[in-house]
């Protein structure tokens, strides 16, 4: 069976090559862009959680990563600070904007007062000064290469507003550009509000026993541990998981669609040899366990094929724009079963099609 079915690929080199190239596009699909999806959002949260402080303290929704609200209070800056436990706090306003400069099609800003930001978190200016005007802005190292930035140029915040650059800051942590929390404030016309605040516990303190006092003396709120800022940062992008279950339909739908029609065309010009197999003796099972295998050796090359191809898109990518991929066993588990599944279901109807030839018919047409 084995050689028959090697036999008959080979006899077609070019469609079996076809065939293999559209399961592998349906792998490389759900591998290379759940990676990068995957990628994305872990580089984004650790980004965020990039901090030496263990709590989060913020509003129902708010530490979302599409979230852009200035929403709490900073007077519960003095309210943390007498919470046993608590060694020092800083608020932050995050805003987050479609943007056409962005990486990812977005901008996102964070407001701060630098000098408690950087103590807490063990940042640095390694050029220039911090924010003071209202019209300053400073950058990580990332964001002065990526859009070819030097001290004294300007970058359009908020559509169209400029803002200098005076300072460069080390390592990244949240938005790649900051400004003061005074200046966020006054461009969304909001006084005395933030998006969440940092909250660092004294030495020797439990974070979890002190989020919970923190919990018990100001509830409504919600309390996060920084670490499981990182942890689940897939469920903080709510259309996230939506677009990953419509990019595997998809990857499904072109390995079945890529064999279905190769192998059907196949099984239109193979009539005659089919008619001889079965004037021989082969059986309806045995024509379509033939079909299906030669179905099945091309789902496994398009998976070889894909997962090459996937990895190595992922280096050539991620070189050359600096993109973080993360793949998943997961994910990777599920492109190979919808490309096996995808081949044998496309070949399932051609294989039936092959078993029902009559081969007293075909031999005496044909």
């Amino acid at each position: 069976m084995l050689e028959l079915v090697v036999a008959n690929l080979k006899v077609r080199p070019f469609r079996t090559l076809i065939s293999v190239v559209g399961v592998a596009l349906g792998v490389v699909l759900i591998v290379l862009f759940t990676g990068l999806a995957r990628g994305m959002t872990q580089e984004m949260a650790k980004r965020a959680a990039n901090w030496k402080a263990e709590i989060v303290f913020s509003r129902p929704g708010g530490m979302d990563l599409t979230s852009s609200t200035l929403n709490v209070s900073t007077a519960y800056v003095e309210k943390l600070d007498q919470i046993d436990g608590v060694q020092s706090t800083t608020p932050v306003g995050r805003y987050i904007t479609p943007s056409s400069k962005g990486r990812f099609g977005i901008q996102q800003l964070d407001g701060i007062v630098w000098e408690q930001f950087a103590a807490m978190n063990d940042m640095e200016l390694i050029k220039g000064r911090p924010p003071q005007a209202n019209d300053e802005a400073i950058v990580d190292e990332r964001q002065m290469r990526d859009d070819h930035l030097k001290l004294g140029d300007t970058v359009e915040l908020f559509g169209n507003k400029p803002y200098k650059v005076i300072g460069v800051f080390s390592p990244p942590s949240g938005s790649r550009i900051k400004i003061s929390l005074a200046a966020l404030q006054e461009a969304l016309e909001v006084n005395d509000k933030c998006t969440y605040i940092l909250v660092k516990v004294r030495d020797g303190a439990d974070p979890a026993a002190v989020a919970a006092r923190i919990n018990e003396a100001l509830p409504g709120n919600t309390v996060n541990l920084s670490s499981d800022i990182v942890t689940d940062a897939q469920e903080r992008i709510p259309a996230l998981n939506t677009f990953l279950r419509i990019l595997v339909g998809l990857g499904a739908f072109v390995s079945v669609i890529f064999v279905l029609l190769s192998m059907y065309t196949t099984i239109t010009e193979r009539r005659k040899e089919i008619g001889i197999l079965k004037s021989m003796g082969a059986s309806k099972g045995f024509i379509m366990r033939a079909i299906e295998g030669e179905a099945f050796l091309i789902g496994v090359m398009g998976v070889l094929l894909g997962l090459a191809v996937a990895f190595l898109a992922s280096v050539g990518i991620g070189r050359a724009f600096e993109l973080a991929f993360e793949f998943s066993t997961g994910w990777v588990g599920t492109a190979v079963i919808i490309a096996i599944v995808g081949s044998l279901a496309g070949a399932l109807y051609p294989a039936w099609r092959a078993s029902t030839i009559d081969p007293v018919e075909v031999m005496a047409n044909e």
